[in-house]
């Protein structure tokens, strides 16, 4: 099959046909004009040929909606480029030995999720022995020592931990985003670090559902990873990167 890397369209039915399904809610009684309120909303969001497929009562006047309809719009993918980290891919036992080669030390990681976020479900897989999708976490491998403090910790406290036990990496992660409070949550993190001066003592990440590696470099952090992220890479990242910046600081002693 022929793919038009300039006019990518979505596809439902058949291939190209710019089919898509749209949920969303109103605020509006259910019914039959509840049901015409959600087809010309999304009319006017420049779908055609629509039909109200799925609709229910959510209670207190509200309403759910599924609608399916065609999508004019394509993407031009050659014209697009994203910002994400750039590691040499390695697997468990590729990144001890590499650790224990190149660094000779084991590196230490200390995790949270701060701020009001009671969500570990992120953290735990990047971070937790058992890990996810079949690979282990950071506190599996030897040559990481993996504290996770785990959910709702304050910034300051988070900080702390990491200086008390001299912590290469600060891992966040951030899955409650209501009305931005992530963003808020990190730069404050930032500001605090750079205020005290220990931004540059360690190697800052972040991690979550709306974490993008762009959006975490605008931030003040050293990477971003976004949903569907395995420990390895996460792992692999931080030895390759701590491993780069010894090699950095090596070269200039010896200036």
């Amino acid at each position: 099959m022929q793919i038009d890397e300039k006019r990518i369209r979505a596809y439902g039915d058949t291939f190209n046909d710019g089919m898509i399904q749209l949920s969303f809610s109103l605020p509006v009684e259910h019914g039959p004009k509840g049901d015409e309120a959600a087809r010309i909303l999304a009319g006017k969001m420049g779908l055609e040929e629509l039909e109200v497929a799925f609709s229910r009562d959510l209670g207190q006047g509200f309403s759910y909606y599924i609608v399916y309809g065609r999508c004019p719009a394509y993407v031009d993918l050659t014209q697009i480029q994203v910002s994400q980290v750039e590691v040499d891919a390695m697997d468990y036992y590729e990144i001890n030995r590499f650790i224990e080669e190149r660094i000779g030390r084991p590196l230490v990681v200390v995790g949270a999720c701060t701020g009001t976020d009671a969500h570990t479900v992120g953290l735990d897989a990047i971070m937790n022995m058992k890990g996810y999708a079949g690979e282990y976490g950071l506190e599996r491998y030897p040559q990481f020592h993996a504290y996770n403090l785990g959910s709702q910790v304050p910034n300051p406290d988070l900080i702390g931990r990491a200086v008390e036990v001299e912590a290469d990496v600060i891992l966040v992660s951030q899955v409650v985003t209501q009305k931005n409070v992530h963003l808020e949550n990190l730069t404050n993190l930032v500001e605090l670090l750079e205020a005290e001066g220990l931004r540059e003592r360690f190697l800052l990440i972040v991690g979550g559902p709306r974490i993008s590696h762009e959006m975490a470099l605008e931030l003040g952090f050293d990477a971003g990873f976004g949903p569907g992220t395995l420990p390895p890479e996460v792992a692999t990242y931080i030895a390759q990167e701590i491993y780069r910046g010894q090699r950095r600081d090596s070269g200039k002693s010896g200036e």
